[in-house]
């Protein structure tokens, strides 16, 4: 791996390699946990932090890979109960 700054081959420890190697092997149950938090950061947010925070649920729930259109109907109703409930539903998937 090269090294952005300065140009020269880095080579990671057996221990970053694992690191690295969980995070994808784990990465929806990350993903879920982050869109749990999410949900309950919109109950409290208002104005532009909240418009913040359905932009990132909706990237999220794309990594996710639940489809557009239930994305867009989700975010666009900006209601923490309907994502609450996909939440739900997703959760229980795993």
């Amino acid at each position: 791996m090269q090294h952005p700054r300065i140009g020269i081959m880095t080579k990671r420890t057996p221990y970053q390699e694992r690191i690295i190697r969980d995070y994808y092997r784990n990465q929806d149950t990350i993903m879920l946990q982050r869109l749990g938090d999410l949900v309950a950061d919109l109950y409290l947010a208002e104005g532009p932090a909240r418009a913040r925070l359905w932009k990132r649920a909706g990237e999220t729930l794309r990594k996710l890979q639940v489809p557009q259109g239930q994305v867009q109907h989700v975010v666009q109703s900006g209601d923490p109960a309907l994502l609450t409930e996909l939440l739900k539903q997703l959760l229980a998937k795993k």
